[in-house]
Parts: C-alpha cells; structure tokens; sequence
C-alpha cells in the first residue's frame, strides 16, 4: 500500500536528516575509508590529488595553465528552495577559489524525491543553483539527476588556475599569520532554523554570508607571500585549520577574541543549540586541539563553535607577514571588507605532532 509523506514541502529541512555541509562524514571516518582506497594512478600532470586532503584536484595541462576539478553537494540548509539552490552552487564553486583558481564551467548534481515534493520547488532549486553560478560568471552547461529519499543540490565544477599560482594545504610556513574571510556561526544558524527558533534577522545574516563568493581566491592564489589557503566548510574552523598543520607539520595558534561570529550565534550557543556535526568533528580530531587556556566554564562554547560546520565559509590563508596588506586589500576588493587576521603558524616542537591551540 502506497503512502503520502505528509512532510511541508515548503520545510526543505524537514526532509533532510542533516543539512548542508554539517552532512559531511566525519574526518575521522573518512580517513578510515580513504584508507581502504588502494593507490591510484598519479600522473605528473597531477599537480594536487588526494595527498593533502586539498579542495580540488588540479591536473596541469601546459607550463602555464592548469585544470582545477572539484564536486560539492548537500542536502538542505534552509528552507527556501531558490536560496538552498544558491548556497550550493556558491559553496561548491568555492573549492575552485580556495586553490586560487577561476571557476569557469559547472555541471549541477541533482537528487530529488521526485513523486514527494512538488515540480515547482525542485525547479526553484535548479533556479537558485542557475543564479549562484550566473553570479560568478560560470556558465551552468547541464548535470544529472536521479529520483533520492533526500532533496540533494550541488555542482560539479572546473576552473582554471596558473601552476605558479596553485595554492594547497601543505605550503604554510612557520611565521605566517591566519587570515580568515567570513565570520563563523552559520552551522548554529542552521541548526536553530531546522528547531523553528531562527529569527528573520538570523536568517539574514546567514543568507548574506553563505550566498557570497570566495572570489578574492582567485587574487589571493596570484600573491606569492600566500603560501596555502583552504575553505572552512565541514568539519568547522579547527578541522580545516590542523589539516593545513598536518600537512606542513605546524602549530596554529589561534586568538578567541580575534574570531570573527554572527551575532546571533553566541546567543544560540547560550541556548545550548549545535549541529550534531559540531560533536562528530570533536570526536574526530579534539585531540589535537588545546583549549586549556580558556576559562573552564567557556571551554564547551568554544568547542562547539570551532568544530560548527560552515555551510559556503570563508576562506582560510597562510601568509608572510609582509604579505598582509596585498591579502586584506584582495579581500575588500572581492567581498566589501578586508578579512579578520585570527592567529599565526609555528613549527612543531621536536616530537610534537601538529595541533591546534586557542587563547
């Protein structure tokens, strides 16, 4: 006997067990599966692979022009379809930027409980996603759909990028100071929309800043004093940060009070709302993040804010000192303010691995 899902189709988040990037695996499962994954061709050409857990592969064609591929999809982060289509095209084009590329050409990746939610919804999502792309100037040459349990939205997408210019997790150095792009909070935000709790002025403050483009990678990538850069999505600001200490066998050290969060986040936080993501990263890499310098009681709200997954966050940098006003200036040339400079990289004492530490 065939049954009717009685779920809101104007509540996207309500068909979705999760939404946006908070339904990433969590690192440490991936990692285990990866593992599994036996080695795989690597052509020269292959500039970057799956060596440093990179945004995107990059593939160099001649001296001077290389490939940057990547794929990002999720399912809701918001109810609006044509929103939800916008925050998935801009989050998957950023992994273009984050390698200081230029994203030219798009594929949209759909999944949609076809016989469930109306034919006009799923078209506000193709819209939405139609609009994200035509905003970064990338042209949106077709995709595939299947018929899935969850609304699911993203892109395949391919740029360009000079192999001078190509920026990866392993190139920061000891010395360089942290650069980061957009305010954290969004993950929160999320959350506290899918209870029913999120006011229109929240909804505001994560729609400004999960529809607006990375495009400063694309500068950043061409200044030689930037030596890595990656996006903060998933697995929340302290995961993205360590996997660019991994790879360069660095000790971030980042300042509370430097961190730039939406407004209302701290008050959801108070509230003791998270995203069940937030607990998954913690259990994934805590180990290697040092909060003792807080205040024992502010402890849990700075865990649950450095892991929260950023849903389209902002871009992370590594750079000289002397390189900081070249990387403010490409950051308020590309979203209207420079972006907030949060801490700084160190070597590794001998024998200590790679970490993380909050002040």
């Amino acid at each position: 006997m065939m049954t009717t899902d009685t779920r809101d189709p104007n509540r996207l988040t309500a068909w979705a067990h999760g939404g946006g990037c908070g339904c990433k695996i969590a690192p440490a499962a991936l990692q285990r599966l990866l593992a599994q994954v036996p080695p795989h061709l690597a052509p020269p050409e292959l500039l970057v692979g799956t060596a440093t857990s990179d945004d995107a592969a990059v593939y160099r064609l001649r001296d001077d022009l290389a490939l940057v591929a990547t794929t990002d999809f999720f399912t809701p982060v918001v109810d609006d379809a044509f929103d939800f289509g916008v925050i998935a095209a801009t989050n998957a084009l950023s992994d273009v930027y984050a390698m200081g590329g230029q994203p030219l050409l798009a594929l949209a990746l759909v999944g949609m409980p076809i016989n469930q939610l109306p034919e006009a919804v799923i078209a506000r999502v193709l819209e939405g996603g139609a609009a994200g792309c035509r905003a970064a100037g990338v042209a949106l040459a077709g995709g595939h759909s299947i018929d899935t349990v969850e609304p699911i939205y993203g892109l395949a997408a391919i740029g360009t990028v000079h192999p001078d210019h190509v920026k990866t997790n392993a190139g920061a150095q000891p010395g360089d100071v942290l650069v980061l792009g957009k305010p954290l909070g969004v993950g929160l935000l999320s959350a506290a929309l899918k209870k029913g709790v999120l006011d229109a002025d929240g909804y505001a403050q994560m729609r400004r800043w999960t529809t607006l483009l990375n495009r400063a990678g694309a500068a950043l990538g061409a200044l030689p004093g930037v030596h890595a850069m990656t996006d903060v999505t998933g697995f929340g600001l302290a995961g993205h940060l360590l996997e660019l200490c991994r790879a360069a066998g660095l000790v971030a050290t980042v300042d509370r009070a430097a961190l730039p969060v939406l407004d209302v986040s701290w008050a959801l936080l108070r509230q003791g709302i998270a995203t069940g993501a937030s607990g998954r990263n913690w259990a994934s890499y805590g180990d290697a993040v040092d909060l003792s310098a807080l205040p024992q009681p502010e402890q849990a709200l700075w865990q649950t804010l450095i892991t929260d997954p950023q849903t389209s966050g902002g871009l992370l940098v590594a750079c000289a000192p002397d390189a900081l006003d070249a990387v403010q200036a490409a950051f308020a040339r590309a979203q209207g303010r420079p972006g907030w400079v949060i801490g700084h990289l160190q070597a590794a004492p001998a024998g200590t691995p790679p970490s993380v530490c909050l002040r």
